[in-house]
């Protein structure tokens, strides 16, 4: 059975931004520990490899939240380094696939009805406060983290009026820059967004993402690096993205989200405004192509003999989807959707998951 969500679909982006999170999330009784932190990511001891990936942790509130309910591994929602506006409301809708949603392009019906085996379409545009705002915001979180917990930040570039290929790798350069700045050992950058001048995303135009990445990681020193990745559904573009940018970068976050037409009951487009048509699904009909990216990722890790480490994200619901990613290789997984609609889920994992 559902719980109250800790992001309101009802409410606008701004409106859970100000007065959430909700539901167990609003006043969390911090989850106790049973022993000390015995798993280690990327060199940093957890109580369990597992988090919640950028999307819903809104802000310092909702990291602090899940720091406190058994998420040792939160990521704070996507930063950039100026401000920018949300899409308009709804950005949340339930999507029902029938089993399975495949990497083409589908048809699904958005609407209020959210059911288990849950799954959504989430189209925010990845809006961001200005740095004023969200560098003490997340430094805070940082510190509130204790032993066998790391914050996570997540950033993406923003392309420039007029601005051209250089402006935008420079613009990842003082992103960069200005995370570290906040203290966080760990920062995600999101390569499964469109790419500077293109409809295309970026993690697909590999020597550009490769540019990137050198830049970033030359710009954060010891700091660590991971980067987020869409699907791959060609294996030799998917060889040929590790190659080039594996060895830069500390780990490998997928997958990111699968591209569906969402319409309402009537065949109209469900969300307002141009450019939403096509928007991201989550949840459950995605585990299979996070799991997918896992073993793959893992495979090519030992075949070129690299050392990044692998994020397993999509459709974790449940102590066996945990046990599925930690099987596939996954050095961590993380949950959004499911966590949203049920915050014990930590708990529960930590309690009936073998792979820990």
């Amino acid at each position: 059975m559902l719980s109250e969500p800790f992001y309101d679909p009802s409410k606008s982006y701004l409106e859970n931004f100000e007065s959430g999170p909700f539901g167990a999330f609003a006043h969390p009784i911090r989850y106790a520990e049973p022993g000390e932190a015995r798993h280690s990511f990327l060199g940093h001891k957890v109580f369990a490899p597992l988090g919640i990936p950028a999307g819903p942790l809104l802000n310092g509130k909702y990291v602090k939240a899940a720091l406190d309910l058994g998420y040792d591994l939160p990521v704070y929602k996507t930063v950039r380094t100026r401000k920018y506006a949300s899409h308009p409301w709804p950005n949340v809708l339930a999507v029902h696939p029938a089993g399975d949603l495949p990497a083409g392009l589908q048809r699904l019906v958005g609407d209020e009805c959210y059911s288990e085996p849950l799954s959504i379409t989430n189209s925010f545009g990845v809006p961001s406060f200005d740095p004023d705002f969200w560098q003490p915001d997340l430094a805070d979180a940082v510190s509130y983290a204790r032993a066998g917990q790391v914050v996570i930040a997540s950033y993406q570039g923003t392309k420039s009026e007029g601005g051209g290929v250089a402006e935008y790798v420079e613009d990842f350069r003082v992103g960069a820059r200005l995370l570290k700045e906040t203290g966080v050992k760990i920062v995600e950058v999101n390569l499964s967004c469109p790419n500077e001048g293109t409809s295309a995303l970026l993690c697909f135009d590999i020597e550009r993402a490769r540019i990137i990445c050198e830049a970033i990681k030359a710009e954060l020193g010891e700091t660590q690096l991971l980067i987020k990745l869409a699907y791959f559904a060609d294996e030799a573009m998917l060889e040929k993205f590790v190659r080039a940018v594996g060895p830069v970068v500390d780990g490998i976050c997928s997958i990111n989200t699968i591209s569906a037409e969402i319409v309402d009951a009537e065949g109209r487009q469900a969300l307002p405004g141009a450019g939403r048509l096509n928007s991201g699904v989550c949840g459950s009909s995605i585990k299979w192509a996070g799991l997918d990216m896992a073993r793959r990722l893992t495979a090519w890790r030992e075949k070129l003999g690299l050392s990044y480490a692998v994020v397993g994200v999509g459709g974790l619901s449940s102590a066996a989807d945990f046990d599925e990613y930690r099987r596939a290789g996954a050095d961590a997984a993380m949950t959004a959707t499911a966590a949203m609609w049920n915050p014990r889920l930590a708990e529960e994992i930590k309690r009936d998951a073998h792979e820990l």
